[in-house]
């Protein structure tokens, strides 16, 4: 293999050079010296230009590709492929690819095991544009490209400059990245958007697609652009003072200070515009966030509070807002949730059992949200795996109730409500947090189905963001499971669907309750706003058309797994 301005003309690449992954496995000893030696001569002529080369191990580089690097560093069985045109300071860990005609230009760092596909652009600069002289004489900029582990970029697709795409992320074929991507994320389109998150269970074979009814995705496509708009406005009005003078979040105009009024900002933020919200400096949201945990138990105890305990609402529902808050604005609690880690099997099993599943299956819910919660922050982001975590599964997988498939009985006067609401909040945090299935997915819909035909809270002039969302999240995760009566209920999140959007108030945004009245909950408000646009994505993903609203919720509605198991 003769570099090709040593070797005849009319000779062509190899079958190396056009599949370079057949080099590793198949590559004759005279085939890799004559690898070797072309790696030697493209080091010694990029260095002849200032040029730095590290070549790790076993890579392969094909003398028809076109490498004119500052820096190129790559890792163990990397390969650059034929008429691949390679410039600037390029980082490729172990097991990267950049395949036949990719360009790869400007500062990109690639994690390992990242594939590029034929024909794709990854294009780390990005000319000027001001109107003070031609284009061609526009100074040059480069943020640069950060590529994560894992990740499959497919053929034709172009990443622009600044862009970050998390560890295992999937980009579609002729996808245009024009923005960060998260972990895990599926993507795809111009601009690209997340389709999906890659650890959700695909939905079952028995299941028929939904094509979505005609006209939905573009009347969702003008709502999210709606909202998308008037972003900035709506999260101004919630801008206030915390009491050292610096800016922060209440839930609407009036009200007190809360924690979770900050974290609800971030979300909205997240959902809508793709970042931390405006009018405050991340850092110094992110400095608050982590400073508001108490070193000793890990909870977030509410403003001017006392110490917060595990009996504490309020701090419970903290360890899910500040978690995935800090989460969102790229960092994580200081501390362990001590708090939970430290319970042992016997006192989790009391608490369990003393939780007030037959009369307060909500609030019983809420406290193993937290818990659950707890459990995956101190196992992914401390490597604590709590004694107890075990106890916590196998106890709720004993006390589901197979007939009805949820925990708590109905009650006299608000019949199916208090269970219902509670599966939501149990198996937020546990079962759909962990990529696990629900015990009784069919008895499970059976009954969630029978609330959502109660006319006390889904009847004309009645609903809030809290009972739609919990009818809809175990829906949405049971067809994960099962395909029992999904029409049923996809025809109720349609109706659901078309109330939400007609919700929306300019510049304000969502109120908790659907239908105008007075006091707080029919009020625009961050919680309002956050709580509908992650039931609105699930309503419409249900229905097979969640990426018309070109987001995805990351955070404490996330409808997929943070994490496939314990």
């Amino acid at each position: 293999m003769t570099p090709p301005d040593l070797q005849d003309p009319h000779t062509a690449p190899g079958r190396h050079d056009w599949c370079p992954w057949l080099y590793f496995g198949s590559a004759t000893d005279a085939e890799r010296d004559a690898q070797r030696a072309w790696q030697r001569r493209l080091t010694e002529r990029l260095a002849g230009h200032g040029g730095e080369t590290e070549l790790t191990g076993d890579v392969y580089v094909s003398p028809w590709a076109g490498v004119f690097t500052d820096r190129l560093r790559m890792g163990e069985r990397s390969y650059v492929a034929a008429h691949a045109y390679v410039t600037d300071e390029v980082t490729m860990g172990q097991n990267c690819t950049v395949n036949p005609y990719t360009v790869v230009r400007g500062r990109v760092r690639m994690g390992d095991g990242v594939r590029v596909g034929a024909h794709s652009s990854v294009l780390g600069f990005n000319h000027s544009m001001a109107p003070d002289r031609p284009v061609h004489k526009q100074p040059l900029v480069s943020k640069g490209i950060e590529i994560g582990d894992d990740v499959w970029i497919g053929s034709h697709a172009v990443v622009l400059d600044g862009v970050s795409i998390g560890a295992h992320c999937v980009v579609g074929a002729g996808a245009v990245v024009t923005g960060d991507l998260p972990e895990w994320s599926v993507a795809a389109g111009n601009p690209a958007r997340v389709l999906r998150d890659r650890r959700d269970p695909p939905a079952p074979r028995a299941a028929a697609p939904a094509a979505g009814p005609p006209g939905l995705a573009a009347r969702l496509e003008r709502f999210a652009a709606r909202a998308r708009e008037q972003a900035p406005e709506v999260l101004a009005r919630c801008l206030a003072e915390a009491p050292d003078g610096s800016p922060a979040f209440v839930d609407r105009p009036g009200a007190p200070r809360t924690v979770r009024a900050d974290c609800d900002a971030v979300e909205v933020a997240h959902l809508l515009l793709g970042g931390p919200p405006p009018g405050i400096d991340a850092g110094d949201l992110v400095a608050r966030l982590r400073g508001a945990q108490d070193r000793r138990t890990g909870l977030v105890p509410e403003h001017g509070g006392g110490a917060a305990t595990l009996d504490d609402d309020s701090a419970m529902y903290h360890i899910l807002c500040v978690g995935y808050a800090l989460k969102l604005l790229g960092s994580g609690f200081e501390h362990p949730v001590r708090a939970v880690h430290e319970l042992t099997p016997t006192e989790l099993t009391a608490r369990l059992d003393a939780l007030p599943w037959e009369r307060a299956a909500w609030r019983s819910g809420h406290w193993v949200d937290g818990v659950g919660t707890a459990v995956l922050v101190n196992l992914e982001d401390f490597g604590l795996r709590a004694p107890a975590a075990d106890t916590l599964f196998g106890w709720l997988l004993t006390h589901a109730d197979p007939w009805h498939g949820l925990w708590g009985r109905p009650g006299a006067a608000d019949r199916w409500l208090q269970p219902v609401n509670g599966l939501y909040r149990l198996s937020r945090g546990t079962f759909a947090q962990f990529g696990l299935g629900l015990p009784y997915p069919e008895r499970a819909v059976d009954t969630v189905l029978t609330h959502s035909a109660d006319a006390a809270f889904f009847g004309a002039g009645r609903g809030n963001a809290c009972n739609v969302l919990d009818v809809i999240h175990p829906l949405w995760s049971c067809a994960r499971q099962t395909a029992h009566r999904l029409d049923e209920g996809r025809r109720w999140a349609r109706r659901q669907l078309d109330r939400l959007l007609d919700g929306w108030r300019d510049g304000q945004g969502f109120a908790f309750a659907l239908v105008p009245g007075a006091g707080p909950r029919h009020q625009p408000g961050l919680q309002g706003t956050e709580m509908w646009l992650a039931t609105a994505w699930l309503l419409a993903d249900h229905l097979g058309v969640g990426e018309a609203l070109g987001y995805r919720p990351a955070g404490v509605h996330r409808p997929g797994p943070a994490r496939l198991g314990l």
